[in-house]
């Protein structure tokens, strides 16, 4: 396995992809941790491993995922089908991580290459003026931050397509950009199908969604050509998630007129004193009560109760305040027990909240 980073990769890239080996993406400052999970030096399991990149790490430990080419250049020519034809890709998320990676990929498959923008969207934004057709990928928190700011905002609206994905769309978020001019199609996928899989609740073509009964719902398998090999070095992991060439993800939901929607995850329901509190939509409430950056709920271990629902803000209202707007559409069981302050919400390389991070603020606490 060879080793790229982002200076690297599209060379890489094409040498992957025409069957010259295996890349390892891992980022350009400290790429440590990613150069442990992937474990370059170890043989392949599979002779037709392609790429290795690593999960983002959201429920839980990131792993190595291991693409064919074929894989890769299915899920490409999937999209560009989908929005009408190849164009020139703008890269402002983590090429490490799966949706900026698969940016670049799109451009070095179509031809028609891959410019890179810093992923505040701040000036000066690439110039993009000789490309008929041209796409960017970003995930809410970038989207938000853009509309805010005229010169980024203008800039995006010369996109045929804004893909948006990687956590929850705050509620209006696609709206306000429509308003704006902008073309927003949201996506929904993984690192183990090669990023987005499904655009505007629809799967691409080739594409099949199941639904298998878990408690609380019904859980969304994915079979696609664009499914990953195994976990890298990790095959009881691979067993979990990965059957008969079929994605068992962490996702409760269910089609509708061939739309999917998405209820809930099975990793955000936790049990803290007896009862069931899903923390998707728990969030999902904070969130449109407070707005996306200012509160975010997570369950801590507890002694008495399993575990306890808490919350980290960026708010400097009183908590009886703060308690009080969310307690009229909370469940009682849902309503954090603590609230500490913190300077900001972090955030993993997929916009989702870092509660890993933020659990951090609670350690010792309630054990």
């Amino acid at each position: 396995m060879q080793i790229v980073s982002r200076a690297g990769l599209a060379a890489g890239l094409r040498r992957a992809l025409s069957g010259q080996g295996c890349i390892g993406v891992v980022p350009q400052e400290r790429p440590e941790p990613y150069l442990a999970m992937l474990a370059p030096d170890e043989p392949l399991e599979h002779p037709e491993a392609a790429i290795a990149i690593a999960t983002s790490g959201s429920t839980g430990n990131p792993k190595g995922v291991l693409l064919s080419a074929a894989a890769v250049e299915f899920m490409v020519a999937a999209t560009h089908d989908f929005l009408g034809g190849p164009g020139h890709w703008v890269c402002a998320l983590p090429v490490h991580h799966i949706a900026g990676f698969m940016t670049l990929a799109r451009g070095v498959v179509s031809g028609l290459g891959t410019s890179f923008a810093d992923p505040s969207l701040v000036e000066p934004l690439p110039e993009l003026g000789g490309f008929a057709r041209k796409y960017i990928s970003l995930v809410p928190a970038q989207l938000l931050k853009a509309l805010a700011a005229a010169p980024a905002s203008e800039w995006l609206a010369g996109f045929d397509a804004i893909l948006l994905g990687g956590s929850a769309i705050p509620e209006g978020l696609v709206e306000r950009a429509a308003q704006a001019g902008l073309r927003v199609v949201i996506t929904y996928g993984m690192s183990e199908t090669c990023g987005g899989c499904v655009y505007d609740r629809y799967p691409l073509a080739g594409v099949e969604l199941g639904f298998e009964p878990v408690d609380g719902g019904q859980r969304l398998t994915i079979a696609s050509p664009g499914n990953f090999l195994s976990y890298r070095l990790d095959p009881e992991a691979t067993r979990q998630v990965l059957e008969d060439g079929r994605v068992r993800t962490r996702d409760l939901g269910y089609l509708r007129g061939g739309k999917l929607y998405v209820t809930g995850r099975l990793d955000d329901v936790v049990v803290s004193g007896g009862e069931n509190v899903d923390l998707a939509q728990a969030q999902a409430v904070a969130d449109r009560l407070l707005g996306p950056e200012v509160l975010a709920l997570l369950d801590v271990p507890d002694a008495r109760f399993g575990a306890r629902i808490v919350a980290a803000t960026t708010s400097a209202a009183p908590d009886a305040e703060l308690l009080a707007l969310l307690g009229g559409q909370l469940e009682r069981a849902a309503m954090p027990k603590e609230i500490r302050r913190v300077g900001s919400l972090p955030r993993n390389p997929g916009g989702k909240i870092d509660r890993a991070s933020l659990r951090k603020e609670f350690d010792g606490d309630g054990r």
